[in-house]
């Protein structure tokens, strides 16, 4: 029998974690959440974040649902999105940014203090890495781009949720593409997990 909506969360989230979202709803039965997302490309454009966030919250509890939960970190939008949680009583997933959350934020904040020259890549970045960095930065119309905006950097850092060897080789071709250094860490679902366990 279906649940109403007031048993049920609905997760308002950054479609670049959707589908680890929906693998962790599914092995652990959490079929009580449901899944709304923005598009992941927003992350080039974070001002567009929180006013549709208080969209999506306004359409959650019209919908009647019990419990709402915001499947971001700060992601750039200035604390925008921490002001909304506070004003509405929501939740969302700790730390900066998903680098930090997959990797785990307190293991992701220290291992940063000393590895600031890293450009880092999930499993979703590494996958649309052409529509995520090398369109946006046009780096394909104008390679000359490259040294000036990936100059500083030394090495690519792929943050792997899941133990695919094919996305590993095209993060490695990331890396020779930007002329970097390569280092693959699997993460696994980090923080998120025990983040979405919880709401049960």
């Amino acid at each position: 029998m279906k649940r109403a909506n007031a048993e049920k969360v609905q997760i308002i989230a950054c479609g670049a974690i959707a589908r680890e979202i929906l693998e962790i709803r599914d092995a652990n039965g959490l079929d009580h959440i449901d899944l709304e997302c923005l598009p992941a490309i927003w992350h080039v454009h974070p001002e567009k974040i929180a006013p549709a966030l208080r969209e999506k919250i306004s359409a959650a509890k019209a919908a009647g649902y019990g419990r709402i939960f915001i499947g971001y970190a700060e992601c750039g939008t200035q604390g925008q999105i921490d002001k909304i949680c506070a004003e509405e009583g929501i939740e969302r997933i700790a730390g900066p940014h998903c680098y930090a959350f997959f990797s785990g934020t307190e293991k992701f904040l220290a291992e940063c203090e000393h590895e600031f020259t890293a450009f880092y890549l999930t499993d979703l970045i590494t996958r649309q890495f052409e529509a995520f960095v090398i369109e946006p930065l046009k780096l394909d119309r104008h390679p000359e781009l490259r040294d000036m905006v990936f100059g500083n950097y030394t090495k690519i850092v792929y943050l792997a949720q899941t133990d695919d060897p094919a996305l590993q080789a095209k993060a490695k071709w990331a890396a020779d593409y930007l002329r970097l250094d390569y280092e693959y860490r699997f993460t696994g679902y980090g923080d998120l997990d025990p983040a979405l366990r919880a709401l049960a």
